[in-house]
């Protein structure tokens, strides 16, 4: 199993850096060997190579570098999407993946690989605890969303929202998911904060079935937070 944890400094805001290390773990508790590359703007990348890629939340200005990064291999990322290989992306590196990022300084390309289109608001950012639900999945997700942007035209959502924000104001669906990529907003982290969603990605992951007994703590973590959200 190969994973690539990619422009893992300059995208880890809210400690996104724990997705990967929760992923880590349940590999090794369940007896799956891995390999862990972390890459950045600059190194090559040769993203077919690997089975998991993860990509975190930065600063608007960060999104901007790894964006303009990422797109000398467009074309790799989208036909390792199209394969169905596993993707993770958390917070406002999805956005990347758009049509374009109207910004308050003028438009930005996207990598143009989805159809969406991301409005950033001038000197406005929402924030909101959540619950989503995901179809195929008996327990709800908690987490927290801090964003700056509107998105719109994306088909295939990830999550439903319960409480909290959507993909734009109004929507009560929140994320992407094409094949096995997955994209959302959802931070915390969120495979930390929901061990039942890492359980849920592992398995898809290994194809096989696995246990979650090492992440005891975190299960009461979760437990106590989706019990105080729903006060």
């Amino acid at each position: 199993m190969k994973i690539l944890h990619l422009y893992h400094v300059l995208m880890n805001l809210y400690g996104d850096y724990a997705n990967i290390s929760a992923l880590c773990r349940i590999l090794k508790t369940n007896g799956t060997e891995y390999s862990l590359d972390k890459k950045s703007i600059t190194d090559e990348l040769s993203l077919l190579d690997y089975d998991f890629i993860f990509v975190g939340s930065g600063t608007e200005q960060n999104q901007r570098l790894a964006m303009h990064h990422l797109k000398a291999y467009k074309e790799d990322l989208k036909e390792y999407i199209q394969r169905g290989k596993f993707a993770l992306f958390t917070g406002n590196s999805f956005e990347m993946l758009g049509s374009k990022i109207q910004s308050f300084l003028g438009d930005i390309e996207g990598l143009q690989l989805f159809d969406f289109t991301v409005t950033e608001k001038a000197g406005i950012r929402k924030t909101s605890d959540a619950i989503f639900t995901l179809e195929g999945l008996d327990t709800p997700l908690v987490g927290f969303i801090n964003k700056c942007s509107e998105i719109e035209g994306i088909a295939n959502f990830l999550f439903t929202v319960q409480r909290g924000l959507g993909n734009s104001k109004g929507e009560n669906t929140e994320g992407i998911l094409y094949n096995n990529f997955f994209g959302t907003h959802l931070t915390g982290p969120i495979l930390v904060k929901n061990p039942h969603f890492l359980k849920y990605i592992a398995e898809k992951l290994t194809g096989k079935e696995l246990s979650i007994e090492a992440f005891a703590y975190e299960q009461k973590g979760f437990e106590i937070t989706l019990k105080n959200l729903k006060q």
